[in-house]
């Protein structure tokens, strides 16, 4: 099976769920992501601000940041790359293309993005050995390989995980799957 097959795979298994199902199903995997050791030691997190198809992180991000972790939201510019803006609350969101809320916080140069130590990363599928298949953009896959230093946790609802994902030698593994 191709990328492109596993995506329309999966995006058929979406939309056998509601809405609501997909919100109580996210309440699992967060629950799951609480637990996780690693995330609960850090102090700087990358975390994306999700999709309606997505694991909502939406109230995931605001509980970090009560809890005084420092919390970095990617935005895609120019069409083809992300740049990451810190997120310290609301205010830090605009309504941006096709209604989707992007930060406009600070902006975080490049140079410090060895500062986060541990991202939590969308994705349409992952397997049990960490690879990921995206969207099919690319776009997680050039911001990540600027952050080598990053402890990667992959996000996703069960019925998204797969046996095995189809890979590329640009593709970045996960570290962990949740």
């Amino acid at each position: 099976m191709n990328k492109k097959e596993l995506r329309n795979i999966i995006r058929e298994r979406k939309r056998q769920f509601s809405g609501q199902q997909l919100e109580e199903l996210s309440l699992l995997v967060l629950d799951r992501l609480r637990r996780n050791i690693r995330l609960q030691q850090v102090r700087s997190i990358l975390l994306y601000y999700s999709l309606p198809d997505e694991v909502n992180t939406h109230q995931f991000i605001d509980e970090l940041v009560n809890q005084g972790k420092q919390v970095f939201l990617p935005v895609v510019v120019d069409g083809e790359n992300m740049e990451i803006r810190e997120y310290t609350g609301s205010k830090d969101l605009r309504q941006g293309s096709f209604h989707i809320m992007e930060p406009v916080g600070r902006l975080l140069p490049e140079d410090e993005y060895g500062k986060i130590e541990a991202g939590i990363i969308p994705g349409m599928s992952f397997d049990k050995s960490g690879h990921r298949l995206g969207r099919g953009k690319g776009y997680y896959d050039r911001m990540l390989c600027k952050m080598p230093h990053l402890y990667k946790i992959g996000i996703c609802f069960d019925f998204q995980k797969t046996e095995t994902v189809p890979t590329e030698a640009t593709d970045i593994k996960m570290d962990a799957i949740v």
